[in-house]
């Protein structure tokens, strides 16, 4: 049974009401004002046993040892422990902190409600057991409020960084990071730190555009920030883990990777793959279509070329997001070379298919043609993006683009 909350408890996301609370007024010329530069919000889900104690602590630390007004939030995921009644308490006798109630699940969720209403300029998180060294903090904000950089994290996979923690999550953590490089091209090296910091009107605009809520949340919306050339930044942590930590890391990593799939999936080689199998089924109909009165090489090439052109421009419009007229010519006739080297691989197939096989039946052709054809989308798409449209993309990538 949830013990009943003091009244001070934050109402819900769909209010977005909080628990008054104000600055901390650290000494300096920062000091007094009303609005905190940083806020810092603690996600947390049935932490009734960490939450007074890391509330009180990270606390204690801005007081003391933190230059700039900040204020902490305690976001709850739906806890249904006593961590609703310690985090209203918290809110009521610190005037630094406020609680946020959330009625759904999700590390997420928690930070797009915080993060979106929050006034601060500067807003981050870390994980409520304070694994990271605090001291890391104030290296993690002050390349934002100075307008160095949009977005910063924390890393625990550089050679500075001094971290204590299992063999199985350091292999699971440097594999999916490597992962991340790897299909994604991310450019920064530790996608799931939970010490992240961003400015908030730089990032909040990208918010909406965040589809996981849970523990992909981060992984998202850093790539969103690359692909729309915000500067990210990495500060070197201590970091040490939390032996009493719930987190499945097993469960969260495959979390993590079907994130990664979504991605890819929704990105530019998944309108590439779209794109393909239309050109396919119509280079298909359109060969059966002329074959019943020319011969097979014939009929080949014509189909080929007809749907080389749709496939172009398909390609360029939709996959790779150019429009105009700019270098349009060459476009096209770098398109026609493409279409040279396919021309030449289902002539080939077909070539083998007539010393094999001298009475195949159309569809035999057709299918020998479809997995030739096949066979060549793997170097279309390479051509493609390296040559026919490498001059011309526009500097920004879209922010849908997934690889």
């Amino acid at each position: 049974m949830t013990p009943a909350t003091p009244s001070t408890k934050a109402t819900g996301p769909a209010e977005k009401s909080r628990a008054t609370s104000l600055p901390l007024h650290a000494a300096g010329p920062e000091a007094g004002g009303s609005t905190p530069k940083v806020e810092i919000v603690l996600p947390v889900l049935n932490e009734e046993r960490a939450l007074e104690d890391s509330v009180r602590r990270l606390h204690s630390f801005l007081r003391e040892d933190f230059p700039i007004p900040a204020r902490i939030t305690i976001a709850d995921n739906a806890s249904t422990d006593r961590t609703p009644y310690i985090g209203a308490k918290l809110a009521t006798e610190l005037d630094e902190v406020s609680y946020l109630r959330l009625e759904r699940k999700g590390r997420g969720l928690a930070l797009r409600d915080a993060w979106s209403v929050t006034s601060a300029p500067v807003a981050c998180y870390m994980d409520i057991d304070l694994s990271t060294d605090l001291k890391a903090l104030f290296p993690l904000v002050a390349p934002l409020l100075s307008g160095h950089s949009d977005v910063a994290i924390g890393t625990r996979l550089t050679p500075s960084s001094n971290v204590t923690r299992g063999p199985r999550r350091e292999f699971i953590s440097r594999t999916y990071n490597w992962i991340l490089r790897t299909t994604l091209r991310a450019r920064f090296t530790d996608a799931q730190c939970g010490f992240k910091a961003i400015r908030t009107d730089k990032v909040q605009p990208l918010l909406s555009e965040v589809k996981d809520n849970g523990w992909f949340f981060d992984t998202e919306l850093l790539m969103l920030a690359q692909r729309h050339e915000l500067r990210i930044h990495e500060v070197p942590v201590d970091w040490v883990d939390d032996p009493d930590s719930r987190v499945d890391i097993v469960s969260t990593a495959w979390i993590d990777l079907k994130g990664v799939a979504r991605l890819l999936t929704s990105g530019r080689i998944a309108r590439f793959v779209v794109v393909g199998v239309f050109s396919t089924i119509a280079y298909a109909l359109i060969y059966l279509l002329l074959r019943t009165g020319i011969d097979a090489g014939t009929a080949n090439a014509i189909s080929l070329a007809v749907t080389a052109v749709g496939n172009t421009a398909a390609n360029r419009r939709w996959t790779f997001g150019l429009k105009g007229r700019e270098r349009l010519f060459r476009q096209y006739a770098m398109g026609a070379v493409v279409y040279l080297l396919t021309l030449g691989l289902t002539s080939g197939a077909l070539a083998i298919l007539a010393g094999l096989a001298p009475d195949a039946s159309r569809a035999v052709e057709v299918s020998v043609l479809v997995l030739a054809s096949v066979a060549a989308t793997v170097t279309r798409y390479f051509a493609l993006k390296s040559f026919v449209f490498a001059i011309g993309l526009p500097k920004r990538v879209r922010p849908d683009e997934g690889a």
